[in-house]
């Protein structure tokens, strides 16, 4: 398949460089202008990608999209007028609420969601590291995204494993709340995800999972409270020597995704008339933050 990268970071770099070992035709769109890239995974061999073609882009059976939330409308509106209706847009990235403003602005198009667990930095410019062997779920938004389950086998031969997930929602739900559990606090604490598991943060994950828990609950997930609980210190146990992406942004500088992770759940709880002020606590702190490198 002809296959373009849309923000090939960490994650993005991780999966050009292995569809392209797949056998696909792989292209990336970044903001660098050269009109090739170098890539290499691990130690493995470099190989050298398109880079900002239209007629990558034109040519493209699936756009895999995984830059950062906040910048995937622009992006998409960059790129748009030379997207053909018929490409499968993936949208593969922290948080929620970009799939309804995709779905709007490419009516035409497939639409697909996809989360993944593998774990990836990098390393230098042109070099990404495998760090850790996770799995990915795909599912359709979309009419036209719900037939392109015949996806689940290419991206499964380049980067196992990989399911099938009629319920993509579910599954993306999951993962925001464990987000709003996690990021936040590992971000104004500048603290490692498993430093989370300590003693002193367990009364304000116990109200902050209260939170998350009802708000699930009203759109419609069977997951017990206990469950949530279980998912989430599973991942803070796993993940103990990482540093969550919104850590890594607020010490960096960049701007973060708090508003299509906390700030998405802030708006699902007004949605249902819910009250949620552990959660939107966290989130003023790390707008307040964001806003001190401007002001």
């Amino acid at each position: 398949m002809n296959i373009v990268v849309l923000g090939p970071g960490a994650i993005g770099s991780l999966w050009a460089y292995s569809l392209h070992q797949a056998g696909h035709t792989v292209a990336l769109y970044s903001k660098q202008e050269h009109d090739k890239l170098p890539l290499q995974l691990d130690g493995n061999t470099p190989i050298t990608l398109a880079n900002n073609q239209p007629v990558s882009l034109q040519n493209a059976d699936v756009l895999l999209v995984t830059v950062k939330a906040p910048q995937v409308i622009p992006a998409l509106e960059v790129l748009r007028s030379d997207l053909h209706p018929d490409c499968i847009v993936v949208l593969m990235h922290n948080g929620m609420g970009t799939a309804e403003i995709v779905a709007s602005r490419l009516p035409n198009n497939p639409l697909v969601l996809a989360t993944t667990t593998h774990g990836a930095l990098r390393q230098s410019r042109h070099q990404v590291l495998h760090t850790g062997q996770g799995s990915t779920q795909l599912g359709g938004y979309n009419s036209k995204g719900n037939q392109c389950d015949f996806l689940q086998q290419v991206f499964a031969h380049a980067l196992p494993d990989v399911y099938w997930n009629e319920n993509i929602l579910d599954a993306l739900w999951l993962k925001l709340a464990i987000n709003c559990a996690i990021n936040p606090l590992t971000a104004i604490h500048q603290v490692k995800n498993g430093q989370l598991a300590d003693e002193a943060f367990k009364p304000t994950l116990h109200q902050l999972l209260d939170e998350v828990h009802q708000v699930m609950t009203c759109e419609g997930l069977t997951l017990s409270r206990n469950e949530l609980n279980t998912h989430v210190y599973n991942v803070i146990q796993a993940t103990a020597e990482n540093r969550s992406s919104m850590h890594q942004d607020i010490c960096h500088h960049r701007l973060s995704e708090i508003d299509f992770i906390t700030g998405y759940l802030i708006q699902k709880a007004h949605d249902h008339q819910l009250d949620v002020p552990s959660n939107e606590a966290l989130y003023q702190q790390i707008k307040r933050i964001e806003k001190s490198w401007t002001s």
